[in-house]
């Protein structure tokens, strides 16, 4: 990486956290979506204002195998940010990413769901507690 480069980046990772700032994002948005351009730049030796279709489909397939899916998607979604505000660039990889569809157990459980929870508890008492005798 030369000075150029590494010069460049830094300029235009401070228009970015500026741009994060007045579209008014909550910190903790700021902060994972600048840690993603970091992350980034780190990865593409600081030139991540060119990068293709397979470049992204490479990182992303790497950043998968060693993060959670949240970090995946924050990583994501700052770089989407930064190719809409900062190079006013087309984002090149649409639909690049789609997470696992979870299943989560509602707030509210009928009387039969709790009674099959209950039949598949393995461990009926826990072994800490104020409750422990």
């Amino acid at each position: 990486m030369t000075n150029d480069t590494a010069a460049h980046f830094d300029r235009q990772y401070q228009t970015h956290l500026k741009h994060l700032k007045l579209k008014g994002l909550q910190p903790k948005t700021i902060e994972a979506y600048s840690r993603a351009i970091r992350r980034i730049g780190n990865y593409f030796d600081h030139q991540i204002d060119t990068l293709s279709e397979q470049q992204l489909t490479n990182y992303f397939t790497e950043l998968v195998a060693t993060h959670s899916w949240s970090t995946v998607k924050l990583d994501l979604y700052g770089l989407k940010f930064y190719y809409a505000h900062v190079l006013k660039k087309p984002w090149v990889a649409p639909g690049l990413i789609k997470p696992p569809r979870t299943q989560r157990l509602p707030d509210i459980v009928t009387i039969d769901e709790a009674k099959r929870l209950f039949a598949a508890t393995r461990v009926l008492q826990t072994t800490t507690g104020p409750w422990r005798r």
